[in-house]
């Protein structure tokens, strides 16, 4: 795994997460300039498969500074490299079952900028409530152990 530029922690609230999927960016000069600086915002981006591939769309690259006259859209549609039998794959899942490619997290992998979406299934209000409610378990669990283990006795 490589290191993190930015990661989508609202997708993993907003969708079952089925299976993950890496994916190769295309890319501008500026847009790997800004990347580089960590401006950018993947807050509602999300993968479509289209007749040419799989684009990834309103993910938020901001303009590079320091660019001489050549600058990109920070909006732009860019296309994500995939195998063709994921693409295929994808596409099946998409549009029989009706599933989701939320933007997960983008990273880099040697040197290369790495996309990782996953085929989700959207949460209702309800699966929120319960994941955070679960959360919240797990953390007051967790705090009791820790605790019990330094010796201190329970209660508040």
């Amino acid at each position: 795994m490589g290191a993190d530029i930015v990661t989508n922690r609202k997708a993993l609230r907003d969708y079952h997460i089925l299976e993950t999927f890496e994916a190769g960016i295309s890319l501008l000069g500026t847009e790997v300039k800004s990347l580089r600086g960590g401006r950018v915002d993947l807050l509602g981006s999300y993968a479509k498969v289209e007749k040419r591939g799989v684009v990834l769309y309103d993910a938020t690259i901001q303009v590079y500074e320091k660019a001489s006259h050549e600058t990109h859209d920070p909006k732009r549609p860019r296309p994500l490299l995939l195998n063709r039998v994921e693409i295929t794959r994808l596409t099946e899942e998409t549009l029989r079952k009706g599933l989701a490619l939320p933007v997960l997290r983008m990273y880099w992998k040697k040197g290369r900028v790495k996309v990782e979406i996953g085929l989700g299934k959207g949460k209702h209000a309800g699966d929120q409530r319960q994941d955070l409610k679960k959360r919240a378990e797990q953390r007051d669990t967790d705090r009791e152990i820790a605790r019990f283990k330094q010796g201190r006795p329970g209660g508040r």
